[in-house]
């Protein structure tokens, strides 16, 4: 996918790709380095996922505008990225021209949200409930051990990655599931993902 979107930028006269990356971390110290006007992150992308890495790009290079992509919609998800920082947000599969239009009002500094996520929030706006916006009141350390727990990891292993007691993640995690109304690591898992919380291998 990546290598078909730098295709189709790199046709373009008026637009010239600077770089390239697999994961957030890197998508991080690229756009420091690069400064470039525009960066197109995948929401859900290995190591740091793209809305943390949006707020950590915009506040080291406020001059980079960045469009989001993902395939997992929902009005939660546009939210949190906007407050990062992004400007535009694209469903994962969108057209040529939509992707151009998205990365030049970027570019401008204009905001933009693709025609099939508008769509698809208005209906969600419509039907969604309250667990769909559950996620905004976890506390930083639970969305921290949520990331963690459904990235498969133990509450041994998530107690190490963050200094805190396995007794304590395990407090946590039944704590942040209860406020999330999920009964089990499934669902949880499940939720991640839509939420852009976790990638898909």
């Amino acid at each position: 996918m990546r290598d078909g979107m730098q295709c189709i930028l790199e046709r373009q006269t008026d637009i010239r790709v600077v770089g390239a990356v697999a994961d957030g971390g890197a998508a991080i110290r690229e756009a420091e380095r690069l400064k470039p006007h525009v960066a197109i992150m995948d929401i859900t992308m290995p190591g740091v996922n793209g809305i943390d890495a949006t707020r950590l790009i915009r506040s080291k290079s406020p001059s980079v505008n960045v469009v989001m992509l993902s395939a997992h919609a929902s009005p939660i998800l546009v939210r949190r990225a906007v407050e990062a920082g992004a400007l535009g947000f694209l469903a994962k599969d969108v057209g040529t021209e939509e992707l151009l239009r998205a990365v030049r009002a970027a570019a401008s500094g204009e905001r933009y949200i693709g025609q099939k996520l508008a769509h698809f929030l208005l209906d969600a706006r419509r039907n969604s409930g309250p667990r769909e916006f559950a996620v905004e009141i976890l506390t930083a350390a639970e969305r921290d051990i949520l990331r963690l727990v459904t990235e498969g990891k133990s509450n041994f292993q998530v107690a190490a990655a963050i200094g805190l007691s396995p007794r304590t993640v395990e407090t946590y995690r039944g704590r942040l599931m209860r406020k999330l109304g999920i009964e089990n690591l499934p669902a949880l898992v499940r939720y991640a993902i839509r939420h852009g919380i976790i990638a898909l291998d």
